[in-house]
């Protein structure tokens, strides 16, 4: 015998439904939309910021002061552009109310905005050190910042790969990593120490090619910082202090 209990059985959506839905699916493919906008920003950025870093670290060993002032002068355009995502991303935020993923992509974002345009900052201290640099008769560098050099940079284009693809096992390497750059560091201050003579030019080499490798070093902890983050955006979980107990577990700290 059927069953005749009306509720039992579906119900049509009715023209307000249909409606709400159809303003649902718009705002997703909106939202979607601005987020792909900002994550491309976003790309343009670490790009511009990544050269700049890698065009000051070749000034500096070139001794360039050019190529150098040519870095100094490119700041203001990283900082404008930081700005612009920062906006975009919070216009995002107040006008789509995101949830789950997407309110993890776009603060996640808003963290690695703001620490490219401090990559950008990075790159320009270390053009503004060459230009001291240059008239001090520098004939060598340390071991340890040209091994700085080479390995931050590196660090860079794994961590912006890493962003592309959203691959979280990268993003361990490039933390895992950092800590290689933080030994060099320390191996870098007695080596300048090692450079410097008793006058005063080679004194003030030596504190120079050590601001340099600081830089450098923070360059690689902005990288970790912006690994966590990408960790964060692609499965939720907060992974800084986690990570570090267990890179120190298995002795990598």
């Amino acid at each position: 015998m059927p069953d005749n209990d009306a509720s039992a059985m579906p119900t049509a959506p009715t023209p307000d439904q249909l409606a709400a839905a159809r303003v649902r699916t718009a705002q997703e493919i909106a939202l979607d939309g601005q987020i792909k906008l900002v994550r491309s920003k976003i790309i343009d950025e670490a790009t511009t910021a990544i050269g700049m870093l890698e065009t000051a670290i070749d000034a500096l060993f070139r001794l360039d002061v050019d190529r150098a002032r040519e870095i100094i002068a490119r700041d203001d355009d990283v900082d404008r552009s930081e700005v612009e995502i920062e906006e975009e991303a919070l216009r995002v935020l107040a006008l789509y109310h995101p949830f789950a993923r997407d309110f993890r992509k776009i603060t996640s974002m808003l963290r690695i905005n703001a620490d490219l345009e401090r990559v950008a900052d990075h790159a320009t201290s270390i053009a503004k050190q060459t230009v001291k640099l240059q008239p001090l008769g520098v004939t060598r560098f340390p071991t340890a910042l040209t091994e700085l050099g080479q390995r931050v940079p590196m660090l860079c284009h794994t961590l912006l790969t890493s962003f592309v693809s959203e691959n979280v096992e990268q993003c361990r390497s490039v933390i895992i990593k950092d800590k290689a750059i933080d030994s060099l560091d320390k191996r870098l201050f007695d080596e300048c120490l090692e450079v410097m003579g008793s006058d005063r030019n080679s004194k003030a080499a030596g504190v120079l090619m050590y601001r340099c490798g600081r830089e450098l070093e923070r360059v690689g902890d902005l990288m970790g910082n912006i690994a966590e983050d990408v960790i964060y955006l692609v499965g939720g979980h907060i992974v800084r202090h986690e990570e570090k107990k267990r890179l120190k577990q298995q002795g990598l700290m």
